[in-house]
Formats: structure tokens, C-alpha cells, sequence
């Protein structure tokens, strides 16, 4: 299986900052979670992926063509951004349509494209609205109305779950299946572990402008359980519960915290943590008010992966 995006020792910077180091990566067909902290270099690998940018340093390719000014890419790529730029004045379905007069469609077919697209996404009820009266999450689904609507064999999605509803969150998940279904590739950017994991099994890990890790979920578990988890609590009787959970063996160590009701709890067993804690936590009778995993925040696995 030949690979649709390649990536080497690929560099992007803004002045000073930068955007992507030196990064080596190919990317397989299919399901594709890009992932990473928040100012990794996921959304610069994908405006370079995408075009929109032009290597400093390095190169990189997508279905065999380098991206920047390349019009025969453009008609087999779809891009999501994260940015809301949207036109106010527009209906959705006139927003879509307009992108794909921009892509060389004739009118007819264009509004054609326009109308499935809107329905795909599920906003065949609001595709006649203004732009403006959408809400959030109607308007991350109007970007990817426009990255679907020319049947593009690649779709890159820059944080496309962010600020969707559940109900929202759910079809576009069914979306990306459906599209991959019907032989597309999706390459989507998360920092958010789970909802990545819920779609694909592969992964492309950043850190810092550079590759981290690539595989599947099971491998960066693994990884994550060589490390220990962390869980914050906050408790009424927070050191009669660091007492009782220092009597488990899959707890390493418990701290206080300065606040006189938060502790954090090291444990290289998170599973058998959660599993046992309700029942710990009530032969202490400490009074439990929040408990926090930082296994949640895709931060801590990369604080775990190069710490």
C-alpha cells in the first residue's frame, strides 16, 4: 500500500517560533488521527499538506505531488480549517456553492454539489439560513460541507470535533466512516486522545514540531502504561484518604496538595485505580468531591512519553 502523504525532514517557521522542526512522517490511505498538545505543529503540518503554506526547509508530498500551487492536487484534496471564516451575508448553501464555482464547477452543478453536501453533514434544514444565525457547531459542519462537496479522494480536517454538540459530534464521526467507506482517506487533527480513538485505530503523534510516535492506539497505550498515570482528587478528609489508598499496590505515591483538600495519586494501574477506588473511597469515608485523570488531557501522554 503506497503512502498518500510523505513528509521529509520537513521545517515550517514563523520568525522566531517554530511551526514544524524537523519532520520525517508517512502517512498510509485510511483513517488517520493527527495528534498532539495544542501548539505541536499539527494545523502548520496541515497547511502544508493542503498548500497553503510553502516548506522552509525539506519536503513533502501528497498523492505523488508537492502541494504549494499544485491546481491538479487541489481537485483531489479537501481541507476543513479550524479558522470560522465564514461570509455573514451568505446562506450555507450559497457559501459551499461559491467554493465550488472557485473549484471550476459550472452553477448548476455547483449548488448540486452544494445542496448533497449540506444534506451529508445534516444541515439540509438550515442550508437556505444566513450564516450569521448558525451556531457553532452548524458552522464547523458548513467548512466541512466544502471539503466534502467536490468528492475529493483525500479529506483534511483541522480539529473538526471542536465546539460540535454530542448529537453533532456523533454524524460527523459517521461522516468520516462514510467517507472512508467509500474509499477516501481522512487525515484529522485532535488533541483530544478519545476522540480520536473512537475513529481510527492509527495515529500520527507531534510533539514540538516533531514525530513523536506512529501506530495504532494499543502501541501508545503501551507506551503510557510504562509511566505512571495521575489522578487529582479533592476530598473532605484528603489524608485520611491518601492513608487508606497507601495500603494498594497498584498505588505508587500520594501527594498533598497546599489547598488542604486536594491530593494526587501515582499509580502505574489506572485500570485497577478506577476499578477500586469507589470502594476504597468509601471504607475511608472521606468524602470525595472531584476526581480527575490526567490520562483525559493528551497533554499528560505526551508529558509521559518524553518525560
Amino acid at each position: 500500500m503506497s503512502a498518500i502523504v510523505e513528509a521529509e525532514a520537513l521545517g515550517r517557521w514563523y520568525g522566531e517560533v517554530v511551526g514544524l522542526g524537523d519532520l520525517t512522517v508517512s502517512i498510509e490511505p485510511g483513517i488517520t488521527g493527527l495528534v498532539g498538545p495544542n501548539g505541536a505543529g499539527k494545523s502548520t503540518f496541515m497547511k502544508l499538506m493542503v498548500g497553503e503554506l510553502r516548506p522552509h526547509r525539506g519536503s513533502i508530498t501528497v498523492l505523488g505531488h508537492r502541494p504549494f500551487g499544485s491546481r491538479p492536487l487541489y481537485r483531489r484534496l479537501g481541507f476543513c480549517p479550524q479558522q470560522d471564516a465564514l461570509y455573514e451575508h451568505q446562506s450555507g448553501r450559497a457559501f459551499v456553492r461559491d467554493i465550488m464555482r472557485l473549484a471550476g464547477f459550472p452553477r448548476k452543478e455547483a449548488d448540486r454539489r452544494a445542496v448533497a453536501a449540506m444534506e451529508r453533514v445534516g444541515l439540509a434544514e438550515a442550508m437556505d439560513r444566513k450564516v450569521s444565525d448558525y451556531s457553532k457547531g452548524m458552522r464547523q459542519r458548513t467548512r466541512l460541507a466544502q471539503a466534502v462537496a467536490h468528492d475529493p479522494e483525500i479529506i483534511v480536517a483541522d480539529e473538526p470535533l471542536t465546539g460540535l454538540d454530542p448529537i453533532a459530534r456523533r454524524q460527523t464521526l459517521e461522516l468520516f466512516r462514510a467517507l472512508a467507506n467509500d474509499g477516501k482517506s481522512v487525515i484529522l487533527s485532535s488533541h483530544v486522545l478519545h476522540e480520536v480513538e473512537s475513529l481510527t485505530d492509527t495515529m500520527v503523534l507531534i510533539h514540538r514540531g516533531r514525530l513523536l510516535a506512529q501506530g495504532n492506539v494499543r502501541d501508545v497505550r503501551r507506551l503510557i502504561n510504562k509511566h505512571p498515570s495521575r489522578v487529582h482528587l479533592k476530598a473532605r478528609d484528603p489524608r485520611g484518604l491518601a492513608s487508606r489508598l497507601l495500603d494498594e499496590p497498584y498505588v505508587n505515591a500520594v501527594s498533598l496538595s497546599g489547598d488542604g483538600e486536594g491530593l494526587l495519586v501515582e499509580t502505574l494501574d489506572v485500570g485497577t485505580f478506577h476499578q477500586r477506588f469507589a470502594a476504597v473511597a468509601g471504607e475511608a469515608d472521606a468524602g470525595v468531591r472531584s476526581l480527575v485523570s490526567d490520562d483525559a488531557s493528551l497533554e499528560a501522554v505526551f508529558d509521559y512519553l518524553v518525560g
